[in-house]
């Protein structure tokens, strides 16, 4: 591993590792469009090399916030009973599917740019959209049951279609569903659940012959440390700083995907 590390790749696992860790967002939003335009790595390879990544840095990333007692397990469990098998029936369709081919490859592209431009007003507006849901009726422990696996089953499929969504969006609904519980908890809690969504959805495009892995290796030894820091400093990030920086990278990204 050592003899064929890459000192770029491990560069963009460090940055995406530490502001996954920080705010839950970057995983899928930044890793892919990083491997699709700065390292020429293909879609379809890119979307499930980054699910396996996403999937083994939020385990340590669901380590440390658990240890923090900043996971909501609950919320947790909700989404993971729509997600999973959304993923599940997802990948069987991709499986038919077969090796994209250029077209598909486009198309994958075109996703991947519009679900970014999507997480990058999520995240722009997250703040907003919380105090409007604070300002509305809450809904009591069993309403929000079946909106929260509807959410689990949306996410589930597009993240194992583009690899996005798990973050911003996942944290941007959650905060309009649980409005009581703080941000470092909604975050943990989707971090969390990130883990077995993004497990099984990278195992499955693996059968299907989507993951690089040794570019894999190569991005999880600079996102391990850097989501462990990211976590530990999650409760005192700069959040009106980090969330419109982090939302133009998203938006640019979105946009020269789609361009």
């Amino acid at each position: 591993m050592v003899a064929g590390f890459d000192v770029l790749h491990g560069v963009a696992g460090l940055l995406v590792g530490f502001l996954v860790g920080l705010t839950g967002v970057g995983g899928g939003s930044l890793m892919t469009p990083i491997l699709v335009l700065l390292f020429g790595v293909s879609p379809h390879t890119a979307v499930g090399t980054d699910l396996l990544f996403a999937a083994l840095t939020k385990t340590v990333g669901t380590a440390a916030h658990g240890w923090k007692a900043t996971v909501e397990w609950k919320i947790v469990r909700r989404l993971a009973l729509g997600s999973v098998p959304a993923a599940v029936v997802t990948l069987l369709v991709l499986s038919q599917v077969g090796k994209p081919d250029s077209r598909a490859a486009a198309i994958m592209v075109t996703v991947l740019g519009v679900m970014l431009i999507i997480t990058a007003m999520a995240t722009l507006f997250q703040k907003q959209l919380a105090l409007f849901a604070k300002t509305h009726e809450r809904l009591d422990d069993r309403a929000s049951l079946v909106p929260t696996i509807g959410l689990g089953a949306a996410i589930g499929v597009a993240v194992t279609v583009s690899s996005v969504g798990a973050g911003a969006m996942g944290v941007t609904a959650l905060l309009m569903l649980y409005p009581a519980l703080r941000v470092s908890r909604i975050v943990g809690s989707d971090i969390a659940h990130a883990v077995p969504l993004t497990l099984v959805a990278g195992f499955g495009h693996w059968l299907i012959g989507g993951v690089d892995f040794g570019l894999l290796a190569n991005l999880l030894i600079g996102s391990v440390p850097g989501v462990l820091v990211g976590s530990l400093l999650s409760s005192r990030s700069p959040d009106h700083i980090l969330r419109p920086c982090l939302a133009a990278v998203l938006l640019f990204s979105g946009y020269k995907l789609l361009s």
